[in-house]
C-alpha cells in the first residue's frame, strides 16, 4: 500500500517492510511501464492485483469517462494509484505526500512521464483535505486514502471528503477491517460501501455518500 512519513518507524502501522523497487502501470496510455519506488521502510505500494480489481470497479462505475474525474490522492507514497488514474485520463490528479524523499520520487516519475495533468504537493493529509473541501467545495469526483493503519485516519478524513466530492463523488479507502457488514464502525454511518474486498489482511472499498434520506432511514 502506497504509506508515507505518517507511518515513521511503523508505530502502530503496519509490519516493517521493504516494498518492491518499481511499480508497473497497468492501464491506460502509459500500461506497462514501469516506475521506480522509493526503497524506503514503510512505503508499500498497492499490489497490481488490488490496483486491477480497484481500477475495473472505478471504470465500470463512471462508465469509462475518466477525462471528467478530478482525483485527490492522498498518502500518496509511489503514486501508485494516483499515476494510474492520470495514465487511464483522469483531467486533473493532486497527490499529497508528507516523505520528502518520497515526494522527490513522485516528481522524478511525474517528470519522466510528462504528465501535466499532475499536482505534487508535500503535506499532511489531513490539513490538505481540509483545505480541498474549504477551497474547492464539491471540487473532486474521487478521493484515495490507503493510510497507516492503528491511527484513525479514516475517522478523521472521511468527513471532510464529504464537502470535498461532487454528489456522485466516490473514495476508495483501505483499511485492516471491513468497513461495512456487522464490523462496521460508527463512523461509517454517513457513507454507503458500494464496492468492498479483501487481499490478505488488507481490506479495500470504494464508498459513497449515502443521501440524506438514507442517512435519516
Amino acid at each position: 500500500m502506497s504509506k508515507s512519513s505518517h507511518d515513521k518507524n511503523n508505530k502502530g502501522g503496519k509490519p516493517a517492510s521493504r516494498g518492491p523497487h518499481q511499480v508497473r502501470i497497468i492501464g491506460g496510455q502509459w500500461k506497462r511501464t514501469p516506475l521506480p519506488v522509493l526503497d524506503a521502510e514503510g512505503l508499500r505500494p498497492t499490489p497490481d492485483r488490488v490496483r486491477e480489481t480497484v481500477f475495473n470497479w472505478l471504470t465500470h462505475l463512471i462508465d469509462g469517462n475518466w477525462e471528467q474525474v478530478a482525483c485527490l490522492d492522498l498518502f500518496a507514497g509511489s503514486g501508485a494509484l494516483g499515476f494510474e488514474a492520470a495514465s487511464r485520463g483522469a483531467r486533473r490528479v493532486v497527490m499529497v505526500e508528507q516523505s520528502g524523499p518520497a515526494v522527490r520520487q513522485l516528481e522524478t516519475n511525474r517528470d519522466k512521464l510528462k504528465a501535466d495533468t499532475i499536482a505534487i504537493v508535500r503535506g499532511d493529509a489531513l490539513a490538505a483535505v481540509r483545505n480541498a473541501a474549504q477551497r474547492e467545495a464539491g471540487g473532486y469526483s474521487l478521493v484515495f486514502i490507503d493510510p497507516p493503519y492503528h491511527q484513525g485516519w479514516l475517522e478523521k478524513i472521511l468527513p471532510s471528503c464529504t464537502e470535498l466530492l461532487t454528489p456522485s463523488g466516490l473514495v476508495y479507502a483501505e483499511a485492516e477491517f471491513p468497513l461495512d457488514g456487522d464490523e462496521a464502525p460508527a463512523w461509517m454511518q454517513a457513507w454507503e460501501v458500494v464496492r468492498s474486498d479483501k487481499a490478505g489482511m488488507v481490506f479495500y472499498h470504494l464508498l459513497q455518500r449515502k443521501s440524506s434520506a438514507q442517512i435519516e432511514a
